[in-house]
């Protein structure tokens, strides 16, 4: 049975691209391209396909919001989030939106396809990565302090990668311990450099220990 897909992302090159991509598949028929959340939900009402693939970070409506609306209203079409980020937040956040697929932008075609006879067939269509991203947040311990306990408004993610920037980790190296992009991580590194006022990695290490988000090696916790 060819499964009919609606694509959503709000850049029109990754929009065309994953147009093109999935015209070369077997078993894929792409029946609409929406720019936002907003569009994606209009064109499910009007078309009813089996497969949404969904950007999570669009103008107006985003995909979260969006895969709500769709799942909700059309419980008939299953959303597979396709996105450039595999972090934490857009996981759970989607996931929790009915969201039963989720892939990051440098998925192969067999991925895609994958994850979408998943979908269909009442699975989940995660990524190896992201499969990893799940479990350890099921078996991880409690944080030490919560969201709200951390300084100038970082936010846990944020928090861990300034840890393992302090440990001195690259950047390749903290995307391979954390299971996520080196894009992904270099982004959480400009907004904890901007959010913190540290210029480069040596302030930031030096912030860290100031506010003790991390402690010198050696020093025994409590």
């Amino acid at each position: 049975m060819t499964a009919r897909v609606i694509v959503a992302d709000d850049q029109s090159v990754v929009r065309e691209g994953i147009v093109m991509l999935l015209g070369l598949l077997p078993d894929i028929e792409v029946v609409g391209a929406a720019r936002d959340g907003d569009e994606a939900v209009a064109l499910v009402a009007d078309l009813a396909p089996d497969v949404v693939l969904m950007d999570l970070r669009m103008p107006r409506c985003d995909g979260v919001e969006a895969t709500r609306r769709i799942r909700r209203d059309h419980p008939g079409t299953q959303v597979v989030v396709l996105t450039t980020y595999a972090d934490d937040d857009s996981l759970f956040a989607a996931l929790q939106a009915g969201a039963r697929g989720y892939l990051t932008k440098d998925a192969r075609g067999e991925e895609i396809v994958r994850a979408v006879e998943d979908v269909l067939a009442g699975q989940a269509g995660l990524a190896p990565s992201v499969q990893r991203r799940l479990l350890e947040r099921v078996t991880a311990p409690p944080p030490a302090a919560s969201v709200a306990e951390l300084p100038d408004g970082l936010t846990a993610r944020e928090a861990e990668v300034l840890s393992l920037v302090a440990e001195g980790l690259s950047n390749r190296e903290i995307a391979q311990r954390l299971h996520i992009g080196a894009a992904t991580v270099k982004t959480h590194i400009n907004n904890l450099f901007a959010k913190t006022g540290v210029r480069d990695r040596a302030q930031a290490v030096r912030y860290a220990y100031q506010r003790g988000l991390i402690r010198p090696q050696g020093t025994a916790g409590t």
